[in-house]
């Protein structure tokens, strides 16, 4: 379904410029973004995407993963066709790029905002999770359908790449309860090569969302041979610390896919230091993602109290009393 966009503007000669990412594309007559999913038709700018899904699915939050949000609790996840990044170990790329790779083409199955809304309380969940591709890109649909559920008593995350714009993050802000930021790396030149996209909007997204109030966990996919350096992962968890030590920083480990198939799966030993690497530099909760039984638990950053266990995406003990650690008082960060 087309939809007239949220943040443009026009510009001249009739192409019109887009505020939602940081790529602000301007846009000929005729002719698509970035993302694939957003057209200047006649000097008016419109998504293709509203309403088009094309993933939904219950999941445990904890798949987002959201270890700090609602912990226990099932998401109703939601996704359109699109992505304004082309990353080659995409784990989604069948329908993240699938628009770039259809010249445009979108499809997807019709899912109003307020039947999202029913669909998520009928299923028992406590949110609605907008993600496997780029929620930025379905940023429309998304904004409607979270200001619909928060009326409903439901909450609302975002897995994202974080390339979005300073507009878009206010404009989302009221509707927005927690993220998960996908830190792909920390140098500009890996972002440009691999995601056509830069750092610096990424961490300023970061640092924006934890200023606005939104509950922020970050991910970095380790890849052999493209991030996996010492150096880089210890100034990922140098960064994250600089804006909060309480942001649980999730350290996913990667398996071949899409145009990355000759690379090897990220040695445990690899996930191992890192996690080690980010408590020197003062992060108080790492985990340690797609190694079942690996750093998964929660612990008081007090006394060292196991406070939520976990088995997968399964919490299988949760001691929290009112987000108190039982044993000394300390208050867990996070929403619960």
């Amino acid at each position: 379904m087309t939809r007239e966009a949220m943040l443009w503007d026009p510009a001249q000669d009739g192409d019109v410029a887009c505020h939602l990412c940081a790529h602000r594309c301007v846009i000929k007559p005729g002719k698509l973004g970035v993302c694939a999913v957003r057209e200047n038709r006649d000097g008016r700018l419109v998504t293709l995407v509203y309403g088009e899904v094309i993933a939904a699915h219950v999941d445990p939050i904890e798949k987002k993963p959201l270890y700090h949000f609602l912990p226990g609790s099932k998401a109703l996840s939601i996704a359109t066709p699109g992505c304004n990044f082309r990353c080659g170990f995409c784990q989604n790329w069948q329908i993240s790029q699938s628009p770039r790779r259809k010249g445009g083409g979108v499809a997807g199955e019709p899912f109003a905002p307020e039947d999202v809304v029913r669909a998520a309380l009928d299923a028992g969940c406590r949110s609605i999770s907008y993600t496997y591709t780029e929620p930025t890109i379905f940023f429309e649909y998304a904004h409607d359908t979270a200001k619909l559920a928060r009326e409903a008593g439901l909450l609302n995350n975002f897995v994202t790449n974080g390339y979005m714009t300073a507009e878009a993050l206010d404009a989302i802000r009221p509707t927005l309860d927690a993220a998960n930021v996908d830190l792909k790396a920390f140098r500009d030149e890996t972002y440009k090569k691999v995601c056509g996209a830069r750092l610096e909007p990424v961490l300023e997204s970061i640092r924006r969302m934890k200023t606005l109030g939104i509950w922020v966990e970050v991910t970095t996919l380790v890849v052999p041979g493209m991030n996996d350096g010492a150096d880089e992962l210890a100034a990922i968890a140098r960064f994250i610390a600089s804006v909060d030590p309480d942001i649980p920083w999730h350290i996913s480990r990667f398996h071949p896919d899409f145009e990355y198939t000759e690379a090897p799966a990220t040695p445990v030993s690899t996930l191992r230091a890192a996690a080690e690497t980010g408590r020197r530099e003062g992060l108080r909760f790492i985990y340690v993602g797609n190694v079942p039984g690996e750093s998964e638990d929660t612990r008081c950053a007090s006394c060292g109290l196991d406070l939520i266990r976990r088995r997968g995406f399964a919490v299988v003990a949760n001691a929290l009393r009112d987000s108190l650690c039982p044993r000394c008082g300390t208050r867990l960060a996070g929403r619960f």
